[in-house]
């Protein structure tokens, strides 16, 4: 059963006396049948829980630093006229409290936590994001990560690895910007994809006639984000393109030994790793891999593609500074591009043997 958490905080310009604020909302609270608890707190101002019947809990904080803060949890089936009733009453009471003290109120809309579709997931800075996600279209642990596909009304379907948002059939603007954004001519040449398991990075470029071979193909995108691939997922081999469901890795190792080279190399398997630890972080170890792997196979007057958080900027200093470390120097360029789904810009690079 899913739990809905309001939050209502008034910020103050100086601290308050807890008993008399705390005095003029008991009444309000005794009104919905909800029974205190007060909580010591060590000098740290004064706090108190209040359970109903109903399953109703609510969390009164005031703190010694002039900040009020009342959180309320609910089950999702609870009457919401009832609740907004509720926080009106001790917004409308805490204004005649607190007057010629507040500098700021700040009512959220609840967090509905439990619930059957989650619609939240985090940036990769930590920040928190409600989609409107109305139902999972697809589910399934692979050998490799957990898969989800979730369909927003806003973004259409969206490819979740991992408990990160991908790709939505939305972010034709991501395939664009790792694509060289119409900058590149694909004709005739050779491409080497590393990752692409949505399928739009391939369906696009299949357009310029490439020879083309791309390593990692998720089987609930050929079915669920038609709009991102459309058919090229279809079958594992066409005129121009072929693909291998393995891992990446020992398929990069055998191209190294057998000197074969490509034109192109676009790496769309991982991001920039949060940790800014790079010696400590095992994603950075498999990053600099890739990164190492990719320009050996990368012909000489080639071009290697990635994308990564855009506002993560130590995090980005230090991919720059793995470029420099590679097994053979390298030139970069890079394009900001914001992804619709994402709501956060995006780093693409451009990387090329010196």
């Amino acid at each position: 059963m899913a739990v809905r958490h309001y939050t209502l905080d008034f910020s103050l310009s100086t601290a308050v006396d807890s008993a008399s604020t705390v005095s003029g909302l008991m009444s309000i609270f005794h009104e919905q049948e909800l029974t205190e608890t007060v909580h010591d707190t060590n000098g740290h101002g004064y706090l108190a829980t209040f359970v109903g019947k109903n399953g109703r809990v609510a969390i009164l904080r005031v703190h010694s630093h002039g900040l009020v803060t009342i959180d309320l949890q609910c089950y999702e089936e609870d009457n919401i006229a009832q609740l907004d009733n509720l926080l009106n009453a001790l917004e409308k009471k805490l204004k005649v409290l607190l007057n010629g003290n507040i500098t700021r109120i700040k009512k959220l809309p609840a967090i509905v936590r439990g619930a059957n579709v989650d619609r939240y997931w985090p940036t990769a800075d930590g920040r928190l994001i409600e989609y409107d996600i109305d139902r999972v279209v697809y589910e399934e642990d692979s050998a490799y990560q957990n898969i989800k596909i979730l369909h927003s009304q806003q973004y259409g379907n969206i490819l979740v690895l991992d408990g990160d948002v991908n790709l939505a059939e939305s972010d034709f603007a991501y395939t664009q910007a790792i694509t060289g954004n119409g900058k590149e001519n694909y004709a005739g040449k050779e491409v080497l994809i590393l990752g692409g398991g949505d399928g739009g990075i391939l369906a696009e470029l299949v357009k310029q006639k490439p020879k083309m071979i791309t390593m990692k193909v998720i089987d609930g995108c050929k079915m669920y984000m038609r709009k991102t691939c459309g058919n090229i997922l279809d079958n594992l081999k066409g005129d121009c393109y072929q693909i291998f469901i393995e891992d990446c890795v020992p398929l990069l190792k055998k191209y190294v030994q057998e000197g074969r080279t490509f034109d192109y190399v676009i790496n769309d398997l991982t991001a920039i790793p949060i940790s800014t630890a790079p010696e400590e972080d095992s994603t950075w170890e498999f990053l600099r891999l890739i990164l190492d792997l990719s320009i050996q196979v990368l012909h000489p007057s080639g071009n290697g593609n990635g994308s990564h958080y855009a506002n993560l900027t130590e995090a980005l200093s230090l991919y720059e500074d793995q470029l420099e470390k590679l097994s053979c120097p390298v030139g970069f360029c890079k394009e900001v591009v914001c992804v619709p789904s994402y709501l956060e810009q995006w780093v693409f690079y451009t990387a090329w043997k010196k």
